[in-house]
């Protein structure tokens, strides 16, 4: 058995059992769905994401009408997950449909911004699985084509846009809970999970780097938070600490940012121990002149169970606030957007500006070493 044999059936029995928390099939689910208003279809599956991605659009009013995948193996996992959706014999045939109106992909990263560009020149809008994009080079070519089609190009951001408690922490803001913020420190810590990775996992010239595939996470957080419309990298670095059989591996990375209206830290890795229950205990704090608020996003680990725990610290108290029953609106304003051709789910120019300094960073981070 190869190893990319190997990793891929590690990758469909985890995509299964995230699927079955996250993208259980429409006619299981109950009210959350609102009724079809677009179809759209997929084109590459090669992460696990797509579940949400899929989800997310149909709570929002999406019909999923077909979708490709050029491996056998991960188009029979998605094909038992949404055996009522056709399977198309290549990606022509899908961006050919006239009766679609979106594209989505979690295929490998650094494929993702060219399927993005042909998606927009057949006339579809795209959602695409972060990172969205993997250099400065595929960036102005996609910010040239969206320009001339005026399509949609959104990553799905889903630590903002599928975390309860992150959501949450937008309309508190928004509301002035904490004042005016003054900056944002978010952490990504991941696990490795070597045995269940692609060959393409270990490649930076595939996953585009650290920054680039995990901080654009934080970046576009940073920026939605501080409501920053500019911003700058002050200072970033990568490097491979502890995986020296994979030289073209980043294992660590962090960076500083300054945008027009806050601050913001960014540190992101792949060291999560074993011990913990879950992949990964992302934390987002939010400083304000008022307040903070602490996100723990997957995990408290000395407390309460599950994911989304906000804590808010205002003049008046200390709190806890249950995110549990938060809605999720990102699919539905995506669709909204689609049909009415605005922009509520994100906008264009935040899109591309936290992809731009996610890529900045990764491309001019220094080299960290430990001796």
């Amino acid at each position: 058995m190869t190893l990319l044999s190997s990793n891929r059936r590690t990758f469909l029995k985890q995509t299964t059992g995230i699927a079955a928390l996250s993208a259980l099939a429409p006619s299981l689910q109950a009210s959350p769905y609102l009724a079809p208003r677009i179809k759209f279809s997929v084109v590459g599956i090669n992460h696990g994401h797509i579940y949400s991605q899929v989800e997310a659009t149909i709570r929002g009013g999406g019909e999923l009408v077909s979708f490709y995948a050029k491996e056998p193996d991960l188009a029979a996992a998605f094909a038992k997950r949404y055996p009522q959706v056709k399977q198309a014999r290549s990606e022509d045939e899908v961006l050919n449909d006239k009766s679609t109106q979106l594209i989505l992909t979690s295929g490998i990263p650094d494929e993702r911004a060219g399927l993005g560009i042909r998606a927009m020149k057949a006339g579809k809008d795209f959602m695409s699985d972060k990172p969205g994009i993997t250099t400065l080079e595929q960036l102005a070519q996609v910010r040239k084509v969206q320009q001339e089609t005026k399509r949609i190009y959104s990553i799905m951001f889903s630590e903002r846009f599928e975390n309860r408690a992150t959501v949450k922490a937008g309309e508190l803001v928004k509301a002035g809970a904490i004042g005016q913020v003054i900056q944002t420190i978010g952490m990504g810590p991941h696990r490795i999970s070597l045995t269940s990775r692609p060959e393409w996992f270990f490649d930076k010239k595939r996953f585009g780097g650290i920054i680039c595939d995990i901080a654009s996470h934080q970046v576009d957080q940073f920026l939605f938070f501080t409501g920053s419309t500019k911003g700058e990298v002050l200072s970033s670095q990568t490097g491979n600490v502890h995986y020296p059989q994979y030289p073209n591996f980043e294992d660590f990375g962090d960076l500083t940012l300054r945008g027009d209206k806050g601050a913001g830290y960014i540190r992101v890795d792949w060291f999560t121990p074993d011990g913990l229950n879950t992949w990964g205990d992302g934390r987002l704090t939010i400083l304000g002149t008022d307040g903070y608020i602490e996100i723990r996003k997957n995990v408290d680990i000395a407390g309460r169970t599950g994911g989304s725990h906000l804590f808010l610290v205002d003049k008046k108290e200390t709190r806890y606030i249950d995110c549990s029953k938060q809605d999720l609106p990102y699919g539905t304003q995506l669709v909204d957007d689609i049909l009415n051709r605005t922009e509520t789910a994100m906008t264009q120019a935040h899109c591309f500006l936290a992809t731009e300094l996610a890529l900045k960073a990764q491309k001019h981070a220094q080299k960290l070493t430990i001796a």
